[in-house]
This record gives C-alpha cells, structure tokens and sequence, in this order.
C-alpha cells in the first residue's frame, strides 16, 4: 500500500508546480492529488532516521520526507560526534533521561553493526579556583543523573594522563566517546528501508491544515520551492493525509509547526539559532591528547573544547555565535549561513591555551559549522527538548520535536523509543 503511495507520489511530484489557488482557509482545487499514508517522519537527520527506524521496527509503514538530496545535511552532519555521558542536564530532564538511555542504547548499537566508535573517556576541567566549585555542581548533577564511572581529579593527576594539560582539577566520564555520525545515519537507513520505509528526498513539507482534527501535509517538490520568489503564496504538488506525523525537521521545526493551520501558535516555542565553528589543528603528526578535553560550560554551549575524530583528527570548538532567523523557505531549505569566519580564530587562541598552553600559534585553519536548534536566547537558562503529543496541541496524530540541540545525537534512539511507545499505541 504504501509502496503504491509513493509510486502516485514520485509520479505527482514530477509534474510543474500546479496552477491551483488556495484560500487562507485552504479549499483546495480538486486538481491537487490526495493521499493516505501511514507514517509520515519529517527530517532525515540522526533523530528522524532513528524515529523512523524504530517505528519500522515496529510493523508501521513509514514514509520519510526531507527537502535535502539525501540524509542528514544538517545539525546531523555538523556537530561534534560526541557520546556525551548525560553530565550536563538537570535531573529528570528529558536531555538527562534520553542522554544517559540513548547512550547505552547507540553503544550497544555501534557494537553490534561494527559502526565505527570508540568509548574515550572526557576530562571536564577547571583551570581556574573559581571554577573548581562549577565543577564539583557538575559531579553531584551527573550522579544524580545515573552516569556511572565519574571520578574527580587532582590536576596533578589529570595532567600525568594528559602531559599537554594544564589545570586546577578535572572530572573524568569514562562513559564519552565519539561516533562516526555518516556511518551510523547510513546503517539506520539501511535497517530502516530493510523494513520497508521509503524514503522521499528532494521534497519539502511546505505546511499543513487540518480536517477532522488530522493533520494534512502539503507536499512540493524542493526544486520548485528553490525558484519561489517569497511573493505568492506556497502551493502544493500533493496533500498527504497522514495517520500518524513526527515534525523531526530540526531547525525549520518550529517555522514548519507555524504553517500547520489549525496548530495553536501558543504552543511553538520561539526559536533561537546558535552558530557553532569548529577549528582543526594542523601540522601535528602526534595527536596531543588521548581524551576529550571540555572546559566549564559556557552561556550557549559546553565551550570550546578538543574533540578527536575517528581518524586522529584534533577539532576545537564550538563556540557560540547568536544570528537571527532566516525566512521560512530559505529554512525549508537549510540556507543558513554555515560559513566559518577566520576573525573568530583570534577568540579560540586564548579559550583553549587555558587548558592546553603550549597550542602553537597559527597552528588553527577553519574547519566548519552547525548551528544548534535552540529554544532560548543569549543569557536565558537552557531549555529542555520539547516533545509534543496530542495531550499538548490537541491535534490527534502529531508529534513536535522541538530544541532537539545537543545531546540530540547521543539521545536519538531514545528519542525514538519514547515516540513509538507514547505516542504509537494503536
């Protein structure tokens, strides 16, 4: 059936954009095609493709939309590849539960489909005495947190297992590591489309209205979306009627939940975007450290801090870089701003001699961006993920995901858990 679905759907998707206007109550033409589907999961990033893998899993039929050519182009792609430990968060927080769940559930993972990973421990540091307490909050919050293994440090101890580190104390996690993200997002494809979800790229939900108190999807093709001049009112190639929806669009989330008409605009939060640039350290045929290296967090962020690649690869970074929101089609089709600004080069040198102090200088060449999808601002605490059912918006069928910001990665397949338990009973 759903095979068929996606048959209409290529078929329908490769006509011109249709001429039919709709009203602000959409009354849509009967010129524009119809169809039911099962499942449909928005966004092929880490969390989307876990979503859909796990529903699949479970006997759904699942079709999954993302305007991009292909899986994970953005946050996904872009990060820091760290298993986090589950530290950071407070306790009985959805970013708590889902970290320390999922990291037990992507290392059991990993293991099993011989993903490329490696469990390299973090030393959180404080390299200055008045950091020292932030750091002891930092332990007391991970115990609570159920993360097992951490351990404070002497900095004369730390510094034996690290020689190119300078700090006051440390707090080891054993429990971190990195993971190779494209590797993983191909292997959960690959499991995903084993179990019959089709995958639909090159199309972009572009909004939705409700009927019955079910959301509809309007579907266009991304090409079509790219030569829209902002003037006319989108329209749609085709409507799905959905039973079930997940909005897993990461940072077009709340901007695409805006264009579902019907939804509460109450219950959107308000977007914030993070830039985050990463740095990698050149000339090096010795990579100066064997761990993690993170500093006290930092408004916005965890900090600028060393992450090593797979490949021996030393990355510093990110740091934190507020920018406006962009219009809601150049979102739908992910044209944020990824370059990385050399200037900001001057600003890592002296976050990172902190802790690693002989870092040579002009040894830095630009590596890349992402931009984290947040729900609060400068100087605003932290905002917890926000997943939203029926019991929120009202809307029967549709799950939100929104903030879905660090620890997203290392939370997907627990994300994905919560969703197909919760909200997937039927």
């Amino acid at each position: 059936m759903l095979k068929t679905t996606l048959e209409r759907l290529e078929r329908n998707l490769s006509w011109s954009v249709l001429k039919s206007v709709w009203s602000r109550n959409y009354c849509m033409s009967s010129g524009i095609p119809r169809e039911r589907v099962e499942c449909v999961v928005i966004g092929a990033g880490v969390v989307g493709l876990s979503v859909a893998r796990e529903l699949a899993l479970r006997g759904r039929q699942v079709l999954v939309l993302d305007s991009a050519p292909t899986f994970g182009t953005a946050t996904s792609s872009r990060n820091s590849e760290v298993i986090h430990a589950g530290i950071y968060y407070p306790p009985n927080s959805l970013k708590a539960i889902f970290c320390v769940r999922g990291r037990d559930l992507l290392y059991k993972y990993c293991s099993q489909r011989q993903i490329p990973h490696k469990q390299i421990g973090k030393l959180i540091v404080a390299t200055g005495s008045s950091e020292i307490q932030k750091l002891h909050n930092l332990l007391d919050r991970g115990i609570k947190n159920g993360v097992d293994g951490l351990v404070m440090m002497e900095g004369s101890e730390a510094m034996r297992m690290e020689p190119e580190l300078r700090c006051l104390k440390a707090l080891l996690s054993p429990v971190s590591g990195i993971v190779d993200t494209h590797s993983l997002m191909l292997s959960l494809v690959g499991e995903a489309e084993n179990c019959g979800t089709i995958f639909c790229y090159n199309t972009t939900v572009i909004g939705g209205h409700i009927e019955q108190n079910q959301l509809c999807l309007h579907i266009s093709q991304t090409k079509h979306l790219e030569m829209c001049n902002g003037n006319s009112p989108l329209q749609p190639e085709i409507v799905l009627i959905p039973k079930f929806v997940v909005n897993s669009a990461g940072l077009s989330a709340p901007a695409l939940a805006k264009r579902f008409d019907g939804l509460q605009s109450a219950v959107i939060p308000t977007a914030h975007y993070a830039r985050g640039c990463y740095f990698t350290l050149s000339n090096t045929g010795i990579c100066p450290f064997k761990h993690l290296i993170y500093p006290i967090p930092e408004d916005g962020g965890l900090g600028v801090h060393v992450t090593l690649d797979l490949n021996g690869q030393v990355k510093f970074g990110p740091n934190v870089d507020w920018i406006d929101g962009i219009d809601d089609i150049s979102s739908f089709l992910n044209k944020f701003d990824y370059s990385v600004c050399t200037s900001h080069m001057k600003h890592f040198y002296p976050e990172i001699k902190k802790y690693y102090p002989n870092l040579k200088d002009e040894s830095l060449e630009p590596g890349y961006a992402g931009i984290r999808p947040k729900l609060s601002g400068p100087r605003q605490s932290p905002v917890d993920f926000v997943i939203q059912g029926e019991d929120i918006h009202g809307i029967t069928g549709l799950v939100n995901l929104f903030g879905i910001e660090s620890p997203g990665l290392t939370s997907s397949m627990a994300i994905a858990e919560h969703i197909a338990t919760k909200f997937f009973r039927c």
